[in-house]
């Protein structure tokens, strides 16, 4: 599997500071890839979910280090499968809204740590954030932006927000930019925003970090950039 790109890593960005021990209930897709990332990022892993099926596939495709068959509704199962002990638990349920709440809320008051849960509504995200949730993700949310975004700016070839009026996005340095030094082009003053690094050549995917003010760019060559949303947007296609 692949690692998580920027735009990937704001969800585990966003998990308690620490964390080594991680429980996922509910082993759906995007269950599934917490559990996969997580496991190939070397933390210890245990994937819970009520259907055998999706049991037997994260453990026949390594995705985690163990997993379970359970009724997270049941407190007592889950302090048998010993979730209590877990530094975070994330709540992947998002299609079944009873069983996410209840299940937030049996791992809340049994003293988790942090609590990360899956909504599938704003409803829903309300409720889970009233059971005790410490994070809510709206992952369809976030999909169906970011495809937007890829539509209209097509040329952005990955993004990282790092709130909703900032980002880090990774794009190719436009025909206009052709041969102009770094100085010359002065990002800041005409277009208010920072360039943290750039391709070493065109063909290359190896990165100059905080490149220098003479450094001619390269149509075709790869800069990451950040600054506000509405900015970016003002970029030359």
């Amino acid at each position: 599997m692949d690692f998580p790109s920027i735009s990937a890593l704001k969800f585990f960005r966003n998990l308690q500071a620490g964390s080594r021990q991680f429980a996922v209930i509910g082993l759906g897709r995007f269950g599934r890839a917490v559990c996969e990332t997580l496991h190939q990022l070397g933390y210890e892993v245990l994937g819970i979910d009520s259907d055998e099926a999706l049991v037997a596939r994260v453990l026949t495709e390594k995705m985690a280090a163990h997993a379970l068959q359970l009724d997270s509704t049941n407190p007592i199962a889950l302090q048998e499968a010993g979730v209590y002990d877990f530094d975070t638990v994330i709540v992947a349920i998002g299609n079944y809204v009873q069983e996410s709440i209840i299940t937030t809320l049996n791992v809340k008051e049994a003293g988790v740590p942090y609590i990360v849960a899956k909504a599938s509504s704003a409803v829903h995200g309300k409720l889970l954030d009233r059971v005790g949730a410490d994070q809510v993700v709206f992952p369809e949310h976030e999909m169906g932006c970011a495809l937007a975004r890829s539509l209209t700016r097509p040329e952005i070839l990955d993004r990282f927000e790092l709130d909703p009026d900032h980002s880090i996005v990774e794009c190719p340095v436009p025909a206009e930019f052709d041969d102009k030094t770094i100085a010359e082009l002065d990002l800041r003053r005409h277009y208010g925003l920072n360039l943290l690094a750039v391709s070493r050549s065109v063909d290359s995917d190896k990165f100059e970090i905080n490149p220098s003010p003479v450094l001619r760019l390269k149509k075709g060559a790869v800069m990451v950039i950040i600054g506000p949303n509405a900015r970016i947007d003002q970029l030359p296609d």
